[in-house]
């Protein structure tokens, strides 16, 4: 039922395209009747309705040329009959009118508008509108930074505007049932979104970890105070960079994830295994995509494994040495002013470059956990369904082998699976040291640990 409301609203939402196309045509060929319509015909009230459009609408402020630019692409989905009036001809030349813009596609018998449509609906009969249309299609726009919009790039001899114009795929879907687009982690944007099931309780950091922790949760509940109202960014540069060092499974992901939670923010992880193109132009685009919908919606940007391309550089020596010199040049650039938080995770601090390590506000250690914090951990693993036989004496267990958080998640999701084969919930002691095994097996390339009978 709500798929069918949804859905009116967007229809709705042509109609009115459709009647202000039929006005501006009427006024700019000056058919009969054009004297009588002066006045731009107003987008429909959606303030009252409840849906996905409405909500988008409202909460981004859209006005006037933005509702026309949704419409328009709204239409070749959902009444593509609604812009077949710009099939018609120029009666002094046989030709279309130029100015309508649009192309014509073999896969669809359609008109596809392009930015040169929404221009002439826009402001041919209201020029005052030009510079809005142009702010819309420009890099800065909300509705392009946001990605739900797009203009295809032209080649250099074409005008910007003769670039497509359509709508995401994913918002469309979104408009049309109410579920929210996920981002393609693809080329084009090698970013995904990260989250966790678990709370701050679940988390054990030591004290001088979590109080540089809770700075960066400070900052992104008052950065901008302090930037604006207490006016700190004509001394200061915007935006809180952090880096998280320390041996696989100390809580690094899971500690920028919970920033995210408890702050409401999405936290996307991006991967750096696919921003290096052989193309310096392609790299800076996809980046570029990225980091102005990172800004746009307040994201947190968290580059996992980042001493693959922010360790000490080494001299260029060959073309693609100087070529991923380049584009970590850029990537540099682009998270020294990026406005908000950006988290760095690396095992090493030694590997990251001294001078790139100036520009961060924090560089946190996240070290092995103490006794205490792992008796608190296997306490916590195995808290739920999941226990342990009465006889295993954890404490010792905890005081004997060395192990990150990550690693005691690992032993109980094997000991989980073994007891489960069994038609049991009770971890055997015999399960859980060869789950302690296991994880000592796979760690020996990078931990030196004494094995303690294991």
């Amino acid at each position: 039922m709500h798929n069918e409301l949804y859905i009116q609203v967007l229809e709705q939402e042509i109609y009115w395209l459709q009647s202000v196309i039929d006005q501006t045509i009427k006024q700019y060929l000056m058919h009969e009747g054009h004297e009588d319509m002066q006045e731009p015909i107003a987008p429909p009230e959606l303030s009252a309705t409840v849906c996905p459009y409405a909500k988008t609408v409202v909460q981004m402020k859209l006005g006037y040329v933005e509702r026309l630019a949704l419409a328009l692409t709204l239409a070749p989905h959902l009444y593509p009959e609604a812009l077949d009036i710009f099939f018609g001809k120029n009666q002094i030349y046989d030709r279309g009118f130029t100015e309508f813009g649009g192309v014509t596609d073999k896969a669809h018998s359609g008109f596809i508008p392009t930015g040169q449509t929404l221009y002439f609906i826009a402001a041919s009969t209201n020029p005052e509108l030009k510079t809005t249309v142009l702010q819309l299609l420009g890099n800065n726009s909300p509705l392009l930074k946001e990605q739900i919009l797009h203009i295809e790039d032209t080649d250099n001899y074409l005008p910007k505007l003769n670039g497509i114009l359509y709508l995401s795929k994913g918002w469309l879907h979104y408009f049309m049932t109410g579920s929210k687009p996920q981002r393609e982690h693809s080329a084009d944007f090698p970013a995904q979104r990260i989250n966790t099931e678990m709370e701050w309780d679940d988390v054990v950091l030591d004290a001088p970890v979590m109080q540089q922790v809770t700075e960066i949760i400070s900052w992104l509940e008052y950065g901008n105070t302090l930037m604006y109202d207490w006016n700190l960014k004509r001394k200061i540069k915007p935006g809180y960079r952090a880096l998280f060092y320390g041996t696989p499974g100390t809580g690094k992901t899971l500690t920028a994830t919970m920033i995210g939670k408890v702050t409401e923010r999405e936290v996307y992880r991006v991967d750096l295994s696919m921003i290096v193109s052989k193309y310096i132009g392609e790299t800076e685009k996809n980046l570029s995509k990225l980091f102005d919908a990172a800004q746009h919606s307040d994201w947190i940007l968290f580059f996992d494994e980042a001493d693959s391309l922010f360790g000490k550089r080494t001299a260029a020596n060959s073309s693609n040495d100087r070529h991923a010199n380049q584009q970590t040049a850029y990537l540099l650039q682009r998270i020294e002013d990026f406005p908000g938080v950006v988290i760095l995770a690396s095992n090493l601090k030694a590997n990251m470059d001294e001078a790139f390590l100036r520009r961060f506000q924090s560089i946190i250690h996240f070290t092995m956990p103490s006794p205490e914090e792992r008796l608190l951990l296997w306490q916590k693993a195995f808290s739920d369904t999941c226990t342990l036989h009465p006889d295993i004496d954890i404490e010792q267990i905890a005081e004997q082998y060395e192990m990150a958080g990550g690693a005691i998640i690992n032993v109980l999701r094997f000991c989980a699976l073994t007891a489960i084969r069994r038609g049991d919930t009770v971890v055997t002691h015999h399960e859980l040291i060869e789950g302690i095994r296991r994880e000592f097996k796979k760690e020996n390339k990078t931990l030196h640990l004494h094995h303690h009978g294991v």
